[in-house]
């Protein structure tokens, strides 16, 4: 099981100030599991670790299976919880290196509709000529942009390749059960499909065929991986008390240390696979907190490498900030420091001894140091890195995410503000429908 440890955070806040917490959290917990609270018709994700079906799960592995045996590469498209999901638990458990194996078991899993980036795009269409490719194309609607250009691009250049009747059986989509642009066009073309219900956000996702789907493509453990998740839903639950939940616990820390002033969030980790799983946590606590003027601002660095960057902002910056720390226990392999007889940089008094030790320790000196500086640490512990882990952790923040939007007193569901830019998008694209807006906003440049 992972731990929650918020000793070093308490003194800053009093711990007793955060048991007061309990008569909220359990309001909280009500309100999502009784579905009285705001946004109740997106609380799918609560239940989905247990409510998924072995048939499900079964029909994912099949078509993974399918897609690893056709497939060199296998490109998805999605742009926010549409593929953050995937990704990280992708990228904390592939190979760093991976894209450099040459005797590979299953296709390079890469991704596209995240960015409306011409030259990426570009460049991806060029590596892709010539390569058996398939496309996992998730989007509820089928009409937000930056998917929906992606998807049209590999779309024709797929079927270009291998030709129309081919492309059918290398393009699967995940989208709205009955309508949308998506399940309009799969239903036409006869694509294999999966569902993202109704009640399931993006952010809140990845335990839906939206990332179980890419997770099996890259070849893990999808059973694993919700059996984790299972774990937690349980250790989380309506019943348990505040002592022992501990998506209970760190809502209500990371709230009073709100109150108390620190504005700013940022997700540590000190095991570069983590990066993604950062980039995950950002996009759930952003968009389901920081709304009518209120919310934690979710930043992430990765350690030891933003030491020589961030690290003197953190340090020494404007005291608005705390720190939640992922620490990875058990590593997978073991590499030790050589000796040298020269010693000319001086580090023969870590000969022979673990990477993994001088980390820890660099880990370790680094809270430290931050909470003397006046940074609270909150430290959330993982046994080793796999599937099954995983799993407990994206759970534990999503159930922590639902509680913290609660007692802050917002729906942790909706996100008004992600439309404004695409209003205004489409406005200066002179988008059908936008001919008002087009006028109004031309005149103000």
């Amino acid at each position: 099981m992972i731990k929650f440890n918020a000793n070093k955070a308490y003194g800053f806040i009093n711990e007793e100030a955060v048991k007061g917490y309990k008569q909220a959290v359990a309001e909280a917990q009500e309100a999502l599991h009784n579905g009285t609270g705001k946004g109740n018709d997106f609380l799918g994700w609560l239940t989905l670790p247990t409510d998924l079906t072995d048939e499900l799960l079964t029909d994912i592995e099949n078509v993974a299976a399918t897609l690893r045996r056709e497939c060199e590469v296998v490109v998805v498209v999605g742009i926010g919880g549409s593929y953050l999901g995937a990704k990280a638990v992708i990228d904390a458990l592939n190979n760093s290196f991976d894209w450099l194996q040459r005797d590979r078991k299953n296709p390079v899993v890469v991704y596209a509709g995240q960015n409306i980036g011409e030259d990426y795009l570009y460049e991806l269409q060029e590596v892709l000529k010539g390569k058996r490719f398939g496309i996992v194309s998730i989007s509820k609607s089928g009409t937000t942009t930056e998917p929906a250009i992606a998807f049209r691009m590999l779309k024709t250049q797929l079927e270009e390749q291998v030709g129309k009747e081919a492309a059918k059986d290398l393009i699967v989509c995940i989208t709205d059960r009955s309508r949308g642009a998506l399940r309009t066009l799969a239903t036409q073309e006869g694509y294999k499909t999966f569902v993202i219900e109704d009640n399931v956000g993006g952010r809140f996702s990845v335990l839906t065929p939206v990332g179980l789907l890419p997770i099996a493509v890259a070849g893990f453990s999808i059973r694993e991986f919700v059996n984790g998740a299972r774990c937690m839903q349980e250790a989380c639950g309506l019943g348990v008390e505040f002592e022992n939940n501990l998506a209970a616990q760190y809502a209500a820390v990371r709230n009073e240390l709100y109150r108390s002033g620190k504005k700013v969030e940022i997700l540590v980790n000190f095991h570069p696979k983590l990066h993604y799983v950062s980039e995950w946590w950002k996009q759930l606590y952003g968009e389901s907190e920081g709304k009518e003027g209120k919310g934690i601002f979710p930043a992430s660095v990765d350690f030891t490498t933003d030491l020589h960057s961030m690290g003197q902002y953190i340090q020494d910056g404007e005291r608005t900030l705390f720190e939640t720390v992922i620490s990875v226990e058990t590593m997978e392999h073991e590499v030790r420091v050589p000796s040298n007889e020269a010693n000319l940089d001086g580090l023969n008094f870590l000969a022979g001894r673990r990477v993994d030790e001088v980390n820890k320790m660099a880990e370790l000196g680094t809270m430290l140091a931050h909470v003397d500086g006046g940074v609270p640490n909150l430290k959330i512990t993982l046994p080793r890195l796999n599937e099954y882990y995983l799993g407990q952790l994206l759970y534990f923040f999503e159930k922590a995410c639902g509680i913290s939007g609660y007692i802050l007193g917002v729906n942790p569901f909706d996100q008004p503000g992600v439309e404004a830019y695409k209003k205004n998008m489409f406005a200066l694209l002179d988008k059908p429908g936008y001919e008002e807006a087009s006028k109004a906003i031309k005149a103000r440049i």
